[in-house]
């Protein structure tokens, strides 16, 4: 039987009061083409008879891959407290802690999340935080648009495809022009940017490492910006942060990332965090929720929700944003792994990756015809010629449980013999070893 709350008499008395005589009524307004004929909903099911349902599905399911697939999220380590320390039941219903007094513990994880997370960008100013890297993206663009009452955006096609078409999407509707500049083989063309950065422009829009993998300083890049009065904006790694020139080393007004690799598990779709920074001088700009520190009227330290005129419960249709989440569990995931692993352990996970890259470029690229598409630095993450479609290497090596890397033909015109591989600490060089042997022996 369906669940239904509401007897037909109490139904009936909601009708009544509305003044229409049926739930029928109700949708009336709806031209008839523009209503469903059929909901086609299968008849319902016991919970045993659901539950062997749901095991048969999830048993086609492949977990015994070693995957080399990134594009923006990693498979990383994560300490097994952090699940348990999440898991406690005071953190199960965490929201917005509008009422401070009976929330302090989730606003000082949100505090130390902030802090730890304006320490690893070297920025001045972090919330707690939007949906994932893609909708951080957006809303740095909608920072630098009412910041600059500017409307152009430039945008590095090295920028990871997926968040440029939430950007597109996001933006069909608004008056925003945006100019995607053309990147090098894999590389960022760093003058071709500067060039297209005008007095018109609201901010240019980087990536590093990029989608390809290219490390790169865009200090130059955002000193031009600045000189034009628009905005620099990047998105980071986080992990490589502990390794890499930050975005404050490189003077950015706006860093973003996806937080998954801090602790977050690869899952279907998230969810995942979305880690925003600024500038001091934007903070006023920057959606989501903001906790400060203070001292209560004892001297007690204690913690708030600060700037809260900003936000969307107070300013209604003129706040920065009706679509931010503080995300406050993912926030917590990445706060508590962070304090496990530590700088060192960030730094030592960085180089893992690094190291385990590295090696297995060296051994894809002494196959033949075999080659990297740029000569650029590269972290964990660097793009591969093939002589055959990057696809058909795919198909042919899931059969024997690996998928070596992210085909880039879908998104980039001209590169169906492209791939995309990322390693982790995780990977072991046996692990890779074997890969590029049947690589090899595919090709």
């Amino acid at each position: 039987m369906p669940y239904t709350p509401h007897t037909p008499e109490e139904i009936r008395q909601m009708l009544d009061v509305i003044g229409v005589k049926s739930t029928d009524d109700l949708f009336a307004e709806i031209p008839p083409e523009m209503q469903p004929r059929s909901f086609d909903i299968p008849e319902g099911m016991s919970e045993m008879e659901v539950c062997a349902r749901i095991q048969r599905m999830a048993a086609k399911n492949r977990i015994d891959l070693v995957s080399y697939l990134g594009a923006g999220f990693y498979d990383h380590h994560i300490p097994k407290a952090v699940d348990n320390l999440v898991s406690r039941g005071e953190f199960y219903t965490a929201y917005t802690p509008y009422q401070p007094e009976a929330s302090q513990g989730t606003l000082q994880a949100i505090f130390e999340y902030q802090t730890a997370v304006c320490r690893l960008m070297e920025m001045e100013v972090a919330n707690a935080s939007v949906y994932d890297g893609g909708s951080a993206i957006f809303e740095a663009m909608m920072m630098a648009a009412r910041a600059t009452r500017r409307s152009k955006l430039v945008i590095d096609e090295a920028l990871s495809p997926i968040y440029r078409t939430m950007l597109a999407s996001y933006t069909s509707n608004l008056n925003m022009e945006l100019v995607t500049v053309a990147h090098n083989e894999g590389r960022s063309d760093k003058q071709a940017l500067m060039d297209a950065v005008d007095d018109k422009c609201a901010a240019v829009v980087v990536q590093n490492p990029n989608f390809f993998g290219a490390v790169d300083d865009f200090t130059e890049l955002f000193t031009h910006a600045r000189s034009c009065n628009a905005l620099g904006v990047i998105s980071v790694y986080p992990v490589m942060q502990s390794v890499l020139k930050t975005p404050g080393e490189m003077g950015a007004d706006i860093a973003v990332a996806d937080g998954q690799s801090l602790g977050m598990p690869l899952s279907f779709g998230g969810p995942y965090l979305g880690i925003m920074t600024c500038t001091k001088k934007l903070a006023r700009q920057i959606p989501g929720r903001i906790a400060g520190r203070t001292k209560d009227v004892d001297g007690k330290t204690g913690y708030v929700l600060t700037l809260q005129a900003r936000e969307q419960h107070i300013r209604r249709a003129k706040a920065t944003s009706n679509i931010c989440s503080n995300q406050a569990l993912c926030a917590l995931r990445a706060i508590i792994h962070m304090c496990l692993t530590g700088p060192e352990g960030l730094v030592r996970t960085a180089e893992l990756s690094m190291e385990r890259a590295h090696y297995a470029a060296d051994r894809l690229t002494a196959l033949p015809g075999v080659s990297l598409l740029h000569d650029a630095p590269f972290c964990n993450e660097f793009a591969l010629r093939l002589p055959v479609s990057a696809y058909d290497v795919v198909d042919r090596l899931v059969n024997h449980g690996v998928v070596p890397g992210f085909p880039l033909g879908g998104y980039y015109a001209g590169m169906d013999d492209v791939l995309l591989v990322a390693c982790t600490e995780k990977h072991s060089f046996e692990q890779i070893g074997i890969m590029a042997e049947l690589v090899g022996g595919m090709l």
